[in-house]
């Protein structure tokens, strides 16, 4: 059987008629209609670098839900979140959330560690020549840096630290990355030191760029532990009777509820003790630009409560994995920027501020479905507005 070929413009492959082109070779494919995927308002050129074969837009819906009031070290005040999602019921549960944590105050945000890695393996033939290669690097650090830091602009080889197994040496390296989320910048830093050590290690040495215990789009215990991308923590104190008069649960049934998912959770294995964090995640991602497939490893979650003696309820969930960007990626795309430009998360510094703020959306859903399920509504709310009919 013939190999169809999809159509390409070696001159102008981004362009409008070509695009055209590709969406024409697939009706004679047997599409049915590609009307919708070739509506869109943004100019086709700006799609270099964030797409091949390109034909149109997949058209999401994005709601509204607010205002978030967030007390963090770059995120300050009342925020309108964007999210893009098909759930339905999804946003009017962030937004119920959100207003439980406005009318507590805010949410309290803090960013306690902010880095990328690449995990390179180095190969040798026994454990002892591994361990004195760590011990090479150890020593030469300074250099090792100095040279993949000339390969970027903005990155920052932070540390190297060592994993011994068997005869292979994996390190792991952090990067400070701005306000990208950084997996490719690291990845030309570490090559280019990689290459370095390969070189100027007296013994010789043959590496792999990645021993995978980056663990890149996929969730694990190390990243939970030692955090990628940020580590971030919302907080919130709750009152019993805002919790009565907005939820319909008060702190007594809430944390009891608690003990039996935390029980679930841990018997289950699961990422995350809280409720859903890949719902707002995801939603939020899909409309600011976001690398989706991050949250993979951004949705671990560990959700903590205590029932104070004052009969308020103290909620956080600390998300260690969380992987943001405002610069690269998908950030730069029309609708992207113009959710971004929404946060007030354009120009330098602003990744953080885009994290506080994930973070504290994150805190609202869990507060909204938590309450929900001991309520009631859950299920309700789904069959009012979760269903097209």
């Amino acid at each position: 059987m013939s190999r169809a070929s999809i159509p390409r413009d070696r001159d102008d492959d981004h362009g409008a008629p070509a695009a055209a082109a590709r969406r024409e070779f697939l009706m004679q494919q047997g599409a049915q209609s590609l009307d919708h995927v070739g509506s869109f308002s943004f100019d086709p050129q700006t799609t270099k670098g964030n797409i091949e074969n390109f034909i149109g837009a997949a058209q999401v819906p994005i709601g509204i839900a607010g205002p978030l009031l967030v007390h963090g070290e770059y995120a300050s005040g009342d925020f309108y979140v964007p999210l893009a999602t098909t759930e339905g019921a999804l946003v009017a549960s962030y937004n119920r959330g959100m207003r439980v944590i406005h009318e507590s105050g805010g949410a309290r945000v803090t960013i306690s560690q902010d880095h990328m890695q690449r995990s390179p393996a180095f190969l040798f033939r026994s454990a002892r020549e591994a361990r004195d290669f760590g011990l090479w690097v150890d020593d030469n650090t300074t250099k090792i840096a100095e040279v993949a830091e000339a390969t970027t602009r903005i990155g920052r080889l932070e540390s190297i630290t060592p994993f011994a197994v068997g005869p292979n040496m994996y390190l792991r390296f952090d990067y400070s990355t701005g306000d990208a989320a950084g997996q490719n910048m690291t990845s030309k830093a570490t090559l280019a030191a990689c290459q370095w050590m390969s070189a100027n290690y007296p013994p010789g040495a043959d590496f792999i760029l990645s021993g995978n215990i980056d663990t890149d789009k996929k969730h694990s215990h190390i990243n939970t532990l030692f955090s990628r991308g940020k580590r971030v923590i919302a907080e919130v104190t709750t009152s019993e009777q805002t919790l009565r008069d907005l939820v319909g649960v008060g702190p007594k049934e809430l944390f009891r509820a608690r003990q039996i998912s935390q029980a679930g959770a841990f018997m289950s294995g699961s990422a995350n003790n809280g409720a859903h964090a890949a719902n707002g995640l995801t939603a939020l991602f899909i409309a600011t630009g976001q690398d989706v497939a991050n949250v993979a490893e951004s949705h671990a979650g560990l959700l903590y409560t205590q029932l104070l003696d004052s009969g308020d309820y103290y909620w956080s969930i600390t998300l260690p994995s969380l992987i943001v960007a405002t610069h690269g990626g998908g950030t730069g795309l029309a609708t992207q920027r113009e959710c971004l430009e929404l946060l007030g998360c354009q120009g330098e510094g602003s990744a953080k501020k885009l994290a506080e703020i994930t973070a504290a959306t994150v805190l609202a859903g869990e507060i909204s479905l938590a309450s929900a399920v001991l309520a009631g509504d859950w299920v309700t709310g789904h069959e009012k507005l979760g269903r097209n009919r």
